[in-house]
This record gives C-alpha cells, structure tokens and sequence, in this order.
C-alpha cells in the first residue's frame, strides 16, 4: 500500500501498471544519488567488473535522455556495473569459486544484485521500500526473490522497483 496516498499497489497490482518504465539509465542515476558518489567513482565501480567506462562516458550515462550527447545504458552495461557494486562493497570472490552465468536483467535481477552488494536482510529490503513510499509484505517481497517459474514467483514491477530506489537513496550508504 502506498503510505501518502492510501493506494493499493501490491505486488500484483504493480504489474499492470501503464507507462512506468525504469530504464538503466535512471537505475544507474539513482544509485548514483543514493551512493552520493562521483562520475569517477561510477566508472571506478564498472571497471571492478572489468569494464572500462571512463568518467565522460559515465556522465553521458546519467544525462536525460533528449540531452546532447545522451547515452543509453544496455543490459550488459548494468550487469557489469552492479557486479562491479557487489565487489566495491563485499570484496572479490573467493578464489575457485564459480561466476554466475549471464541472467537476462529484470527488475527482480536489479533488486536481486543490490540486495547482495548491501548485503540486506529481508527486513532491512522492507525497511528500504516502507522508507521510499510503499508497504510491502514479507511474503510479497520473498515472492520477487524465487526461482522464476516456482509457483510463488512474482515480477517486480516498475513502481516497486521505484520505491526502493527511492528509499536507497533516503539511507546512509
């Protein structure tokens, strides 16, 4: 349920939900902000990941889109930048230990990603979407969270999506 308005905007409703789209662009911007860090700190976090994205290409990045020299941000972009997260905030994998193949990204692969490089309990997730906005059950949000095709398997939708990035960046990070 929405705090300010009293809405109902379950899981399940957000799916249906016309014209939100969250792009990887407002993704990274939003990170970004809730990171308080700089461009240079954006393209250090990408390269942890190996890939090299300096700090003009990063700026572009975070510009709106329509703005002179816009660019847009892929899926492996994303990938690679939150992979780079996990690492900047809980260290390199231990050696020997298997990469997880490439997932095609969803909000529920977004939320999933920052979830670990925060290292957030289920609590602390519903802690983060109570603080941008939105009330969401620990069932609901354990639902965005399973295997997709487990008979409790929920996509995030994109007003959730929104809400945690918006209580990310109400935190101390």
């Amino acid at each position: 349920m929405d705090v300010s308005s009293g809405k109902d905007y379950s899981v399940n409703n957000l799916n249906g939900i016309k014209g939100l789209t969250v792009d990887y662009n407002t993704i990274l911007r939003s990170l970004r902000y809730a990171l308080k860090i700089n461009d240079q700190k954006v393209s250090e976090i990408f390269a942890l990941n190996g890939s090299s994205v300096d700090a003009g290409k990063v700026s572009d990045m975070l510009k709106k889109e329509g703005d002179d020299g816009f660019l847009l941000v892929d899926e492996k972009m994303i990938r690679d930048f939150l992979d780079g997260l996990i690492i900047s905030k809980r260290g390199p994998r231990e050696p020997g230990s298997k990469a997880l193949p490439d997932q095609t990204m969803n909000n529920n692969m977004v939320m999933k990603k920052i979830r670990i490089a925060f290292e957030l309990k289920e609590e602390d997730m519903i802690k983060v979407i109570q603080d941008g906005g939105f009330v969401v059950s620990k069932a609901e949000l354990t639902a965005l969270f399973r295997k997709k095709g487990h008979k409790h398997y929920r996509e995030c939708g994109d007003q959730l999506l929104r809400y945690f990035l918006k209580g990310l960046s109400n935190r101390d990070l």
